[in-house]
C-alpha cells in the first residue's frame, strides 16, 4: 500500500521509494529508506501534510510525496481495535 493511504496511528515498513531526482534524494536524506519502520502520527486538519515518526524523529510530508512511498503495514491502527 502507499504511505499516503495509511491512516493515523498505523505503522509500516518501507518497501520501495519511487520517483527520481530531487524528490527521491530529499526523501532518502530524511532517513526514509527501504526497511525502515514508519509510524503515521497524524494528518493536518485538511489532510495535507501528514506527520510521520521515522527513527525516533518527527517529519512532515505532503500527501503527493507520500504517494511515492510503498509500505507494508505492520500494525493495526489504534482506531480499528
Amino acid at each position: 500500500m502507499l504511505l499516503s493511504e495509511m491512516k493515523e496511528g498505523e505503522k509500516g515498513i518501507i518497501v520501495r521509494i519511487a520517483g527520481s531526482g530531487a524528490l527521491r534524494r530529499r526523501i532518502l536524506e530524511m532517513g526514509i529508506i527501504k526497511g525502515t519502520q514508519i509510524h503515521v502520527e497524524k494528518y493536518a486538519p485538511l489532510k495535507d501534510p501528514l506527520e510521520l515518526i521515522v527513527k525516533g524523529y518527527h517529519i512532515s510530508l505532503r500527501v503527493e510525496e507520500a504517494a511515492h512511498i510503498t509500505v507494508e503495514k505492520t500494525e493495526q491502527s489504534v482506531h480499528d481495535r
